[in-house]
C-alpha cells in the first residue's frame, strides 16, 4: 500500500513584467519516509524549478489516488461505507479519503463511482472538495528512473529456444532373485571388508 506525503514548496517565480513573486505549491509524493519524500521531490522538480525550499512535509490519509490524463485539477473526496468490524463483529461506519483528477465536482463524483462500481458494499460520497495539490508524483524505482531518463539502457535478454528433444533410454529389466550378485551361494559369508 502506498504512503502519500503532502509536500509544500516555496520558490521565486519571475513574472512577465520582470517582477519576482514568491509562490507556494503543494505536491503529493508516494514515498517510504519523510526523507525519501524530500529526495524524490528534489529529483522530480529539480530540473524545472532550480531553486525551491521545502516548507513542510506531512503524511496524508489518502487510501486511493485516481489519475486521469485529461486534466490537472485534483479533488479530495470522502467516501463513507459500512462494514463489519473484525474485532467486535459489529457493523461499523468507515471513511476513506480518495483523490481524483477531474474537470469539475460532477466529473469527480462520476469518476469515483466508476472506480468503485466493483464494490459489493454500499457507499456514499459525503464530501468533494477542490484540492490545492498541483501534481501527484507516484513511486518509481531508481532503476526505472534511470531508464526513463536515458542514463541506463534496458538490456534485452537473449531468446532461449525452449524446444528440446527428450531421449528415452530403455533399460533392460531382469529379475534380481534369479541371478546372484556374486559367485557366492546364498547363506555363505562374505569375506569382503566394508
Amino acid at each position: 500500500m502506498a504512503t502519500w506525503f503532502q509536500c509544500k514548496i516555496q520558490y521565486a517565480k519571475f513574472l512577465e513584467n520582470e517582477k519576482v513573486k514568491m509562490v507556494s505549491e503543494i505536491y503529493l509524493v508516494d514515498a517510504v519516509s519523510f526523507t525519501d519524500a524530500e529526495a524524490r521531490l528534489y529529483r522530480s522538480l529539480g530540473s524545472t524549478i532550480p531553486d525551491f525550499l521545502i516548507q513542510s512535509v506531512s503524511k496524508t490519509g489518502f487510501k486511493e489516488i485516481f489519475n486521469y490524463e485529461d486534466c490537472e485539477t485534483w479533488y479530495k473526496c470522502k467516501v463513507a461505507y459500512h462494514d463489519v468490524d473484525e474485532s467486535s463483529g459489529k457493523e461499523k461506519r468507515f471513511t476513506s479519503l480518495m483523490l481524483v483528477s477531474a474537470q469539475n465536482c460532477r466529473q469527480a463524483i462520476e469518476r469515483i463511482d466508476e472506480q468503485l462500481k466493483s464494490w459489493i458494499i454500499r457507499y456514499d460520497i459525503t464530501d468533494v472538495n477542490l484540492s490545492p495539490i498541483i501534481e501527484v508524483i507516484p513511486y518509481v524505482s531508481e532503476e526505472e528512473e534511470m531508464i526513463n531518463s536515458g542514463r541506463l539502457k534496458r538490456v534485452q535478454a537473449p531468446e532461449i529456444d525452449d524446444t528440446f528433444a527428450v531421449e528415452e533410454e530403455i533399460i533392460e529389466e531382469f529379475d534380481v532373485e534369479d541371478e546372484p550378485l556374486n559367485d557366492k551361494q546364498p547363506g555363505e559369508a562374505s569375506s569382503a571388508i566394508v
